[in-house]
């Protein structure tokens, strides 16, 4: 490859790229991009890559998710908010069951471009460019809301900076304060199954914190029990807002992409002679691979040689997603070779996009029972290879939609119209979100398969 520069993505051949019709106009937008402030701060990704090298040697574990594209239209402070209490739940239980910290990531503050199948969306007799996200075009099936508008880049900046400020005021604000465990669940889950037994953990939580107050271990001194760190993540699809958003860090001299914590490159643009390959190889965010059902061993490692060449751990993340009916078959021959060449990677399941069908009256939606199924496989497919399996990415928000079948609500085909949301992909909800993470808690605590006990 050529030497790189953060333009050289721009000599390479690209998928899932808009069409502008006006460059001009794009230029000048992605000039004013380059002369905004950062939305995060290169500090903030190398503590990242701190934590995600702990997550490759067994002592934590990553927790990534959110909405599978963020909306202008549905921006809210109450849906940052009860996305982030759900995920601190999540964490919570992870936490409590595995006996390691967790490393969060919100697909927030970012996640606005959507790789699609197709580069047209046809309806009756008419046919439009496929929307591809907010910070693209528009949801609405017309020929003026589907023309690429580069004008979407500044909306999409102004809303993730407005979303980190407050993230970072619910982390260290207060919020994520230990003492009000019981006030992260979301009304809607209050009588639930899950709601009971996120309850019956926060109970042993709150003695837990009570006992280490009584012995002089409080809050306002110890601030792990008061805050917690939170990042973010999302696809590095729009190379030019990337592009415009990457920066030298005047402490290490070094580049860095600060329109997020941490980016990842889709399986629809893992292409190694790509340009989505070549513009995050020379980033020093820690960054994903997405890994499908077609991925070669040989593939994977050319890539895995390209993106972390130093082979340092917390660099780069595997973040598989194969569907429940290939992971067994496509999984364990990637693992195998990542181990017998001592790559130093995160394992992570993302058991959501394998995993999409469409329902009896034809709406996108995922089945619970395959994403428990991909999930328990990667479990056991990772660990019997003597790798940890170290991390989950769900698609999910804390709104009470009805987008995915299956699970202890009992959702069914004939419910999904009920609360239907979703832009693109169809997300879990809250509770669905906790009943999957208290089946993964299962499996951390079963004597005998507990990865993080075994890698410690």
């Amino acid at each position: 490859m050529k030497p790189w520069t953060k333009e050289s993505w721009r000599g390479y051949a690209i998928s899932q790229a808009p069409s502008y019709p006006d460059e001009a106009a794009l230029e000048a937008v992605t000039d004013r991009l380059e002369a905004m402030p950062p939305l995060i701060f290169a500090g903030e990704a190398r503590s990242m890559r701190k934590k995600l090298a702990q997550v490759v040697e067994g002592k934590a574990f990553l927790l990534q998710g959110g909405d599978c594209a963020e909306s202008f239209e549905s921006f809210s402070a109450d849906g940052i908010r009860d996305t982030f209490r759900v995920l601190l739940q999540m964490a919570v239980v992870l936490t409590y069951a595995g006996g390691v910290p967790v490393v969060k990531a919100g697909r927030m503050a970012g996640q606005f471009a959507k790789p699609r199948s197709a580069p047209e969306e046809t309806k009756g007799d008419a046919s439009l460019p496929v929307y591809r996200g907010d910070i693209v075009n528009g949801y609405d099936f017309d020929e003026a809301a589907r023309v690429p508008d580069p004008q979407r880049m500044m909306t999409a900046y102004a809303q993730s900076a407005a979303t980190l400020n407050l993230l970072r005021a619910f982390a260290q604000g207060g919020l994520a304060d230990l003492h009000r465990v019981h006030e992260w669940t979301l009304a809607f889950l209050s009588d639930s199954p899950q709601g009971d037994r996120y309850r019956a953990m926060a109970d042993d939580i709150s003695r837990a914190v009570d006992f280490m107050t009584a012995c002089g271990i409080r809050g306002a001194t110890t601030a792990a029990i008061r805050e917690t760190e939170f990042f973010t993540c999302h696809e590095a699809l729009l190379l030019p807002f990337e592009q415009a958003m990457t920066r030298i860090d005047s402490l290490t001299g070094r580049w860095y992409d600060t329109s997020a914590h941490f980016l990842w490159i889709g399986e629809r643009t893992r292409d190694l002679n790509g340009a989505h390959v070549n513009f995050l190889r020379g980033v020093e965010n820690p960054i994903g691979l997405k890994c499908g059902p077609t991925m070669t061993p040989d593939d994977l490692l050319e890539l895995i040689d390209l993106l972390n060449p130093g082979n340092e751990p917390g660099r780069l993340t595997l973040m598989t997603r194969m569907g429940a009916q290939d992971i067994e078959r496509a999984l364990p021959a990637l693992v195998q070779a990542v181990q017998k060449q001592e790559r130093q990677v995160v394992w992570c399941c993302d058991p959501m996009h394998g995993n999409t069908v469409r329902s009896a009256l034809g709406m996108k939606t995922r089945r619970f029972d395959d994403i428990h199924r991909e999930v328990r496989a990667f479990f056991k497919i990772v660990a019997d290879q003597g790798a940890f399996p170290g991390g989950l990415h769900l698609e999910m928000t804390g709104q009470d939609v009805t987008e995915c079948t299956g699970g202890a609500q009992q959702i069914t085909d004939d419910n999904l119209a009920l609360r239907y949301k979703t832009a693109c992909d169809p997300r879990l909800n809250a509770s669905q979100a906790l009943e999957l993470v208290f089946e993964v808690a299962n499996f951390l605590e079963r004597s005998g398969e507990n990865p993080m006990a075994k890698s410690a």
